[in-house]
């Protein structure tokens, strides 16, 4: 077969790069940690902002990216924006904080949607959600859906042994039904 010279393939790369750090190495173990290191600054902003912290596994802050800054009262969450930093930055463990500028601490029909979403998708990353955290008014309230029971990991376990597997469907559809039992 012969090569095409004027074929071109870009070769990119991407690199994590560092701004200046706005907390020590302070380990984020409750959510008044969380608000004391971050929701200071996330009650200056006048309107909503999604902060991704990046976590070792001992919940020591990697770092800490906006992923969404939105309206006064609602911000457009992509899961790519929220991995995009764990990802590059190796992360065990990761947490959402947002702001309501309103000074409201309850959480919207929204914010309850993309944390069950974004539960899935952690899990299936490898990279836990530990907790979604509002703050509102000042940066001493706070709202944990942990501590509020609304974040349920849902982990499935499947059958690891083929005999015990259970065939449906003709010879051409031929579909593998797996056991699921929840932890």
């Amino acid at each position: 077969m012969e090569m095409n010279n004027d074929f071109k393939l870009d070769v990119v790369s991407v690199r994590l790069v560092k701004e200046a750090p706005i907390f020590s190495d302070v380990k984020i173990t409750t959510p008044e940690i969380a608000t004391w290191l971050i929701g200071k600054y996330l009650c200056e902003m006048d309107r909503e902002v999604l902060c991704v912290v990046n976590l070792k596994s001992d919940n020591t802050p990697i770092n800490c990216t906006m992923a969404s800054v939105g309206s006064l009262n609602q911000s457009l969450v992509s899961p790519r924006e929220i991995f995009k930093t764990s990802i590059l930055s190796n992360a065990a463990n990761m947490l959402l904080i947002h702001n309501h500028p309103s000074g409201s601490l309850n959480p919207s029909k929204e914010d309850i949607e993309i944390t069950d979403r974004l539960i899935q998708l952690t899990d299936l990353m490898g990279i836990p959600l530990l907790d979604h955290i509002i703050v509102g008014g000042n940066n001493i309230e706070y709202f944990s859906m942990r501590e509020k029971g609304l974040m349920f990991h849902k982990r499935e376990r499947y059958e690891q042994d083929y005999n015990n597997l259970k065939f449906y469907g003709n010879e051409s559809t031929l579909v593998a039904e797996k056991e699921r039992t929840r932890r």
